[in-house]
């Protein structure tokens, strides 16, 4: 159960209908006919009969109010509503317009609505119950932006933090699943002068119930609730309690259960319920039970939603016998008039592998008639995807579609699924034209369905363009799937493809697996690109093995780019790898050809002895040979420490221990360089 109704700030009136006694016609000069005949009706007697009944015990009222009465009830009723505005602008009172406000807000009659708040702000007969009650009710038309811009276009200091005004913007965009927006406009209000409240506490807590890391958030929340010192309530503690079932911290919400019974607290089915979803998502069945005991000898008796989140516990801990006699009891109560206490049950059955018990109850939903907005199909599709039994997963889809005209995106990713996996793409493509045209927008299971089908397919390119539409949409990729097609595309030669998929992995939000960075690294240079190839052993040489560091390091000397020839070489040595004279001279052949890059070759000739590196004799030979292109003289002072190496000795421990002894007799040792400056 959540708790979010229930934080929703104390000015958030209801709308009042009229039920003061109304005068005789003749009373009300300015009401129109049929005003007065509404108010005739409504009375049913006059002033003259007052040993009538209907007259005795009403309360007289001043012609003034009376009026005004009937002035609010025309305007309520004027087809122009401005014009009836104008004409009664003389007599009407703010409190009246906020009244009009609550009406026209409760009927959602949201374009009047904003005539009249409009016309309000323009006479200036507005206050702050007029900002919260047009705030709210726009919030509740689901436009939180729109009551965010109003809250921002208000210039007067007290209304900008007035409680009332402040509670209601931060319900309305916590009420839409913008809490972070929500607590960055928290601050700001904090700084204009907010006083805030314990309303205003519970109503960012409403919002910590779906958000990512809402439990940390919540903590958050309630430090700073503490640190005003405000004293938590039983709202705070129930949508503390939801807050800790939504983010699996059962331990947490037991220890707020009983903080809030030691403060004196008494708990409501709000907190048992909240507390008692903590234990079912956590399967945790005993202490269920106890709970539901415990409620019960308090004094309360289980209701049906007590019963059905005891019923998920039951089937989140495997214990089917218990969740059926629950069932049945739910049934024998009346409790059981909706497809959810099934729903719950089959799911559970299907996903432990029980499909034909899973489909006994789907029956039982039918034979029923249990009122069901197609879940009870978006389960049993599934569970038939899961199985293999794909023809009547597609069956079961088209059944959907023929009994049902309500869809969301849970309903809609089962109904893909079942077309994908049997093939039928023209039905694949109808569901997701019906999820445009129902502006329901894709989720990642929505996409994965996609992918893993155009891969299934052979159409990895499509795939991948799949893939690129949901990292544009900020989901995440999943990495099995990713890697699956890094490596087709692989194979079909899509180099650039494949290093775009890795790095919406790379850059992603979630630990990605070290094999993939050896894997996309031979993709890369098998594709050439050995740019790309450089950033992926820069940023997780630790996380490739030597033979593919190796392969790399002689690919990229003798075609990567040459100016990162001396950064390759300080990137491999400083991750430990001992590079050989291969790859030395792999290297040195590069800048042979290349006069004009006789800089990069002096640095790296000059790093190379401070690493305890020399060049082999075939290298030597080779520097020699075209010293005159790079100063002959120059060349031969660099090479006074790089003592003579036999050709075959390519060990970094053969070089290392001929380079100490050469030290001992020349003294090198004294310059330091980086091979990159």
């Amino acid at each position: 159960m959540e708790f979010s109704s229930l934080a929703v700030a104390p000015n958030t009136l209801p709308c009042f209908t009229l039920a003061s006694p109304l005068p005789p016609v003749s009373c009300v000069s300015t009401a129109s006919a049929g005003a007065r005949r509404a108010i005739h009706c409504a009375i049913g007697a006059t002033p003259a009969d007052k040993s009538s009944t209907a007259w005795k015990g009403q309360t007289h009222h001043s012609k003034d109010y009376l009026e005004r009465q009937a002035a609010i009830l025309e305007v309520q009723q004027s087809p122009d509503l401005v014009s009836a505005l104008h004409r009664f602008d003389d007599m009407l009172k703010v409190q009246d317009l906020n009244l009009m406000l609550r009406y026209f807000g409760k009927l959602k009659r949201f374009q009047d609505l904003s005539k009249l708040f409009e016309w309000m702000r323009q006479s200036g007969n507005i206050s702050a119950s007029s900002y919260t009650s047009y705030i709210t009710f726009t919030g509740k038309s689901l436009n939180p932006m729109k009551s965010l811009e109003i809250y921002k276009e208000i210039s007067e200091h007290s209304l900008r933090t007035n409680t009332y005004i402040c509670n209601a913007v931060l319900s309305c965009l916590v009420r839409t699943g913008r809490y972070n927006l929500s607590i960055k406009v928290f601050q700001e209000m904090k700084k204009d002068g907010l006083k805030p409240d314990v309303v205003t506490y519970s109503t960012l807590l409403s919002g910590c119930i779906k958000a990512k890391d809402g439990y940390l958030k919540a903590r958050e929340v309630v430090g700073e609730l503490e640190n005003e010192g405000l004293k938590m309530d039983g709202v705070i503690y129930g949508t503390l309690l939801a807050v800790c079932a939504s983010n699996s911290k059962c331990e947490e919400a037991e220890n707020y259960f009983q903080r809030m019974k030691d403060e004196g607290l008494v708990p409501n089915e709000f907190h048992y319920s909240s507390l008692l979803n903590a234990y079912s998502i956590d399967g945790n069945c005993n202490k269920a039970e106890q709970l539901v005991q415990e409620m019960k000898s308090a004094g309360l008796e289980p209701n049906k939603v007590i019963l059905t989140t005891l019923l998920k516990a039951y089937v989140k801990g495997g214990l089917f016998v218990k969740s059926r006699e629950l069932l049945a009891e739910l049934e024998s109560m009346g409790h059981a008039n909706d497809e959810i206490p099934y729903c719950l049950l089959m799911d559970g059955l299907a996903k432990a592998g029980h499909t034909d018990e899973a489909k006994l109850i789907f029956k039982r939903i039918a034979d029923k008639s249990v009122k069901s907005d197609g879940y009870a199909h978006s389960i049993m599709i599934l569970a038939f995807c899961r199985k293999g039994l794909l023809g009547e997963a597609k069956e079961l889809a088209k059944d959907f579609e023929a009994k049902y005209n309500r869809y969301d995106i849970v309903i809609l990713n089962s109904m893909l699924c079942a077309y994908c996996r049997v093939g039928d793409m023209e039905s694949a493509m109808q569901t997701l034209k019906k999820m445009d045209e129902l502006a329901i927008s894709p989720d990642r299971y929505t996409f994965n369905i996609l992918i893993k089908y155009f891969c299934k397919e052979g159409l990895y390119l499509l795939a991948y363009r799949t893939m690129q539409d949901m990292h544009s949409k900020g989901i995440q990729v999943d990495e099995g799937i990713s890697s699956s097609l890094i490596f087709q595309l692989g194979n079909m030669k899509a180099y650039s493809e494949a290093f775009s998929v890795y790095n919406m992995l790379n850059y992603g939000k979630i630990t990605m697996c070290k094999a993939l960075h050896e894997k996309i690294l031979h993709i890369l240079v098998a594709g050439r690109l050995f740019k790309e190839a450089y950033l992926v052993v820069k940023d997780n040489v630790g996380s490739i093995s030597k033979p593919s560091l190796k392969k790399f390091a002689t690919a990229f000397m003798k075609s990567g780019n040459v100016n990162l020839i001396n950064s390759t070489l300080e990137v491999l040595h400083a991750s430990g790898y001992k590079i050989d004279q291969e790859v030395f001279h792999a290297a040195v052949s590069r800048y042979i050809v290349l006069p004009e890059k006789k800089d990069l070759l002096l640095q790296l000739l000059q790093w190379m002895p401070e690493q305890k590196y020399c060049v082999n004799s075939s290298t030597r030979e080779l520097i020699m040979k075209n010293s005159h292109f790079f100063g002959g003289k120059l060349i031969k002072e660099v090479l006074i420490y790089h003592p003579r190496v036999p050709k075959a000795a390519g060990s970094y421990e053969l070089q290392n221990k001929t380079l100490n002894n050469s030290n001992l007799r020349c003294g090198a040792g004294n310059h330091s360089h980086s091979v990159g400056t």
